[in-house]
């Protein structure tokens, strides 16, 4: 059973930084691509960034400069930087994991909140 925990959420005041974690279980190969996505409230969840298997990554331009995304390929880890956090940053931000082996699947963390705000 694929498990992913997230973590490091919380409240930072603009300018701030927070680095959230996302440790996956039950995956017997690499994923193909980690990521975080993320969802304020009465928008739809988009892109933050993802890492591929050969740590090629990918930005939304929001977080472009400011997000830096990493993994650890034999602790099965995603890790997301985030400095100089906005009030626009305010989400619930998931962990997502792209598998292909056995079947090609995506799996979702529970997600975690982040607030940006004095």
């Amino acid at each position: 059973q694929v498990q992913l925990v997230e973590s490091g959420g919380g409240l930072v005041q603009p300018g701030g930084s927070l680095r959230l974690s996302c440790a996956a279980s039950g995956i017997r190969f690499s994923p193909r691509s980690m990521g975080w996505y993320r969802q304020a409230p009465g928008k739809e969840r988009e892109l933050v960034a993802t890492i591929s298997v050969d740590d090629s990554t990918n930005y939304a331009d929001s977080g472009k400069g400011r997000f830096t995304i990493s993994r650890d390929n034999a602790k099965l880890t995603v890790d997301l930087q985030m400095n100089s956090l906005k009030p626009g940053d305010t989400a619930v931000y998931y962990c997502n994991v792209e598998v292909v082996i056995p079947n090609h699947r995506y799996y979702w963390g529970q997600g975690t909140q982040v607030t940006v705000s004095t």
